[in-house]
């Protein structure tokens, strides 16, 4: 199956360019090891990548190791 979009860079290109008003500012995480973006960012990607899976824009397998 050819999907539209096969890689996490396209993936989130395409995000940033979709929701240009979402907060981009990173804090550290719980166990200040690394650094997460806020919860309106991080929720609002999981919904847009679970609908591309659905919608059969991208694959099960690039869904489920995608990162912002």
């Amino acid at each position: 199956m050819n999907y539209r979009i096969t890689t996490q860079k396209e993936l989130r290109a395409e995000f940033w360019a979709m929701f240009p008003t979402l907060p981009r500012k990173q804090i550290k995480d719980d166990a200040g090891t690394g650094k997460m973006y806020l919860t309106d960012t991080r929720c609002a990607w999981v919904d847009w990548i679970d609908s591309l899976q659905k919608g059969g824009e991208i694959s099960e397998a690039l869904a489920s190791r995608a990162t912002l």
